[in-house]
């Protein structure tokens, strides 16, 4: 991504005799275009709450995409607690070179409505294939754990 180069606060918009746009700020407008167009955005977002049982891979709500480098984050947090104990662990999936590829977290076994994690991972898929989330799940005790789960893809470069 290229630098921004500073607003050029100081310099008059127009110039003097044609008032077309001088050469500063035609400068920094091209910069920040290039700089738009190069950053990665936001494709779409997953909320899962209140959640006392594995999901299946599910593929992100997406559609088609391009091949391409594509960034996928996720935050799991247990919400409730299980009497005696549990485990969660978040997985993403992909495809690459028409191999299906799999990312896991480490297990959250700590049972407590403390435990957290996030990951951010950046996977390199082929075209009009899907990314995918996944839960492992286990819970002993009367009360069952409950969970939350984000997950946001983001396309880099396509």
């Amino acid at each position: 991504m290229s630098q921004t180069a500073p607003f050029p606060a100081q310099d008059p918009i127009a110039r003097k005799g044609d008032g077309l746009l001088s050469l500063p700020w035609l400068n920094w407008f091209t910069t920040l275009q290039q700089d738009v167009q190069q950053a990665p955005y936001r494709l779409t977002s997953v909320t899962v709450t209140g959640q006392s049982a594995a999901i299946g891979a599910t593929a992100l709500p997406l559609g088609a995409l391009a091949s391409g480098l594509y960034r996928v984050s996720y935050l799991a947090r247990i919400t409730t607690p299980a009497t005696t104990s549990s485990s969660l662990t978040v997985t993403l999936g992909f495809t690459n070179g028409g191999v299906t590829c799999t990312l896991a977290g480490a297990a959250m076994t700590s049972n407590t409505t403390t435990t957290v994690q996030s990951q951010t991972v950046l996977v390199q898929i082929d075209a009009s294939t899907p990314l995918t989330y996944s839960t492992t799940y286990s819970s002993t005790g009367a009360q069952a754990m409950v969970y939350s789960l984000w997950v946001t893809a983001e396309e880099v470069e396509a």
